[in-house]
């Protein structure tokens, strides 16, 4: 028994496709055409930066309940300032991680760039400032478990500072890619 035509050329290029693809790294500007074929439908999502969120995500409720935690502990023995200090970065950092993990996911996974920049400069720029401000002042009255919790989300962000920048980098360069095939 034959199969319909159409069935069995879509699975030749499906085979093609997945089989048969060219590399992007050996591409010359003669290639382009090659590089931007049908064919070529690979995705610049960044697995380590996509496992890094991942992992992120399931910690930061253990990350927030350790720090509330922590903080009805020393609340007593804070001074005013610090006290309010505490509170206002707790609550900047579960919305500033709500909202970065947000764009990390969508920028990772769909390849958008804007939502990915917006995710790294919210890391580099408020996350990791708030985090090293809790892991090295020691006016804070830091416990064991804070510190423990906070080494962790450290290395989260710094890792996530590393491979979203590849990322943003693989994706900048594959546009590039694109937009020079119009000239």
């Amino acid at each position: 028994m034959d199969l319909p035509p159409t069935l069995t050329r879509r699975s030749e290029e499906f085979l093609r496709s997945v089989l048969f693809a060219q590399t992007r790294t050996g591409a010359s500007s003669s290639d382009k055409d090659a590089v931007f074929s049908p064919y070529d439908k690979r995705l610049l999502s960044n697995l380590p930066l996509q496992m890094s969120l991942y992992f992120n995500m399931w910690f930061f409720p253990c990350w927030w309940i350790s720090e509330i935690a922590a903080l009805h502990l020393k609340y007593p023995a804070l001074g005013n300032h610090y006290k309010f200090i505490l509170v206002t970065i707790l609550c900047l950092m579960t919305l500033i991680e709500a909202i970065r993990l947000y764009l990390g996911y969508t920028g990772n996974l769909q390849e958008k760039l804007p939502e990915l920049a917006g995710f790294w400069l919210l890391t580099i720029l408020l996350q990791f400032p708030l985090i090293l401000f809790q892991l090295f002042n020691e006016a804070i009255l830091i416990l064991p478990l804070e510190r423990s919790v906070h080494i962790i989300l450290t290395i989260f962000i710094l890792t996530q500072v590393f491979y979203g920048f590849a990322a943003l980098r693989d994706i900048v360069r594959h546009r590039e890619v694109g937009f020079q095939k119009f000239e």
